[in-house]
């Protein structure tokens, strides 16, 4: 039973969460083990796994992009487990635009990161930012309507490829703006040696 069973929904991304709140609690007043403690013990472990299953599937499907990536790992017949999520390799046309990003924060970790540095990283992270938020709100907004509406395997396959590349460009740009931020926090604390902690 995969997690948008568990609900009794369709495998759609435009969800409502307050529904799906309330879902929940309904579902978690049936099988949360509290109730079945004067059970069989093959009732209490089936209660116990059933409310363990209801919490991964509410914990996956109440964010929209924890949702996006559940179920690209559901139609790609990828474990689905908590956990199990690959990161997406870097898309190449990002890590080519974003190379002398790399290379500045190279050097503030390698010695230290001047004024102008500092100001021209700031800026960098600030543009990267909005192109996360943009990359977000297509995934949230456009992806999710494309999907839901797909009519086809053809068509489905086709939005799938996409949510999957989308997804990869924000994964890395956020990767690289906690990077930015690792730097300039650095610098800021300690007024010019950054330090590197996540790599």
């Amino acid at each position: 039973m995969d997690y948008f069973e568990v609900f009794g929904l369709p495998r759609k991304l435009a969800l409502d969460a307050a529904a799906l709140q309330e879902r929940f609690y309904a579902l978690s007043r049936q099988v949360h083990p509290d109730f079945h403690a004067g059970k069989p013990p093959t009732e209490q472990a089936a209660a116990l796994e059933a409310s363990a299953r209801l919490n991964a599937a509410y914990r996956a499907l109440r964010d929209p992009i924890a949702r996006i990536e559940y179920l690209i790992r559901l139609e790609e017949g990828r474990p689905t487990r908590e956990g199990s999520a690959e990161r997406p390799a870097a898309p190449p046309e990002l890590l080519a635009e974003l190379f002398e990003v790399q290379e500045a924060l190279a050097e503030a970790r390698a010695g230290g990161l001047g004024e102008e540095a500092r100001r021209t990283l700031a800026a960098e992270r600030d543009r990267l930012r909005v192109r996360l938020e943009e990359e977000t709100a297509r995934l949230t907004g456009s992806l999710t309507t494309a999907w839901d509406g797909a009519a086809s395997a053809e068509e489905r396959a086709r939005v799938l490829r996409e949510l999957k590349e989308t997804l990869a460009r924000r994964t890395y740009l956020a990767t690289v703006i906690e990077d930015l931020e690792q730097a300039l926090g650095g610098a800021e604390e300690t007024g010019e040696h950054v330090a590197h902690h996540r790599h």
